[in-house]
């Protein structure tokens, strides 16, 4: 009994040996698998570059590297899916970024160095911008036979900038009497004059009122009054009396904000009492922005 006792606690105290996984570097191999699969999906999305955004990036990264320097940009000579494209559009970018910053703030600044004019071949962009500065300039161009017609040709300084064509008129005793937004008679015949040309175009217009830095007295209470009343003045004008549409014309009053001279001298207090007369331009802002450059403004 003790001896049957005896083998059968042995037998009870027995412990099976674990059963090995075979199959266990199913995990790891799924796991290896998975993160592959993941690269390649970040490689192919990563390979899927739009072209527009890329030149864009590469032509700023281009200006910054190359602004104001003889060497060579770090972005040129390049190889791959997007050889070429760097090439075709950085020197045209990187020429204008600096007229971009002067051209349109009307401060009156000029860039240190002459820009050299952007080469359209091979580049949609800039031969877009050069058909648009082509536009601009005939439309300048007719404005300026038609203030000949009636001897106001000296009345009306034309620039072109990143936004578009500017006719400027300056609000001396030509146009306005000091610190008042009277038209005179001079200012209806050069707004008559301009009108035929700025209801053959479709882009829209912003009458701009600016002022000098002498304070106001009377029945403005400061500048931006004056200003805003002065362009408030020109596009009723404008569309009551020249027909121009409502709906594609503005007025804004910037004070003495923006002066297209610095300094307090009669030169300056007379060319920043104005009022700029802006056809907008519709083309994309990279092709604006290289008008001013081509312009040689």
């Amino acid at each position: 009994m003790s001896a049957r006792g005896g083998r059968g606690r042995s037998r009870r105290g027995h412990e099976e040996e674990e059963h090995e996984n075979s199959e266990r570097w199913l995990i790891s191999y799924s796991d290896l698998i998975t993160v592959l699969l993941a690269l390649f999906i970040v490689m192919y999305a990563i390979s899927q570059v739009d072209q527009q955004k890329f030149i864009a990036l590469s032509s700023s990264l281009s200006a910054g590297f190359n602004q104001g320097s003889t060497q060579t940009s770090v972005l040129d000579g390049t190889s791959g899916t997007q050889d070429g494209l760097i090439n075709q559009t950085a020197t045209s970018v990187s020429q204008s970024t600096a007229s971009l910053v002067t051209g349109d703030l009307g401060l009156g600044q000029q860039a240190a160095n002459p820009t050299p004019v952007p080469n359209a071949a091979g580049d949609p962009t800039v031969a877009a911008a050069q058909a648009e500065l082509s536009h601009l300039k005939d439309l300048q161009a007719e404005m300026v036979a038609a203030l000949a017609q009636k001897g106001l040709s000296d009345d009306v300084t034309f620039r072109i900038t990143s936004r578009g064509l500017v006719a400027g008129m300056v609000a001396n005793d030509v146009f306005f009497a000091p610190e008042s937004a009277t038209l005179t008679d001079t200012a209806k015949q050069v707004l008559d004059a301009l009108s035929p040309a700025l209801n053959s175009i479709g882009e829209e217009l912003s009458v701009e009122g600016h002022a000098n830095t002498l304070p106001t007295s009377g029945q403005y209470a400061s500048n931006w009054e004056l200003s805003s009343d002065r362009a408030t003045k020109v596009l009723r004008h404008l569309v009551e009396n020249d027909g121009v549409i409502a709906t594609r014309i503005e007025a804004v009053g910037f004070g003495d904000a923006r002066p297209l001279v610095q300094g307090t001298d009669d030169t300056a207090m007379s060319t920043n009492r104005r009022v700029d007369l802006v056809i907008l331009s519709a083309a994309p802002d990279n092709v604006r922005a290289l008008l001013p450059t081509l312009a040689g403004q």
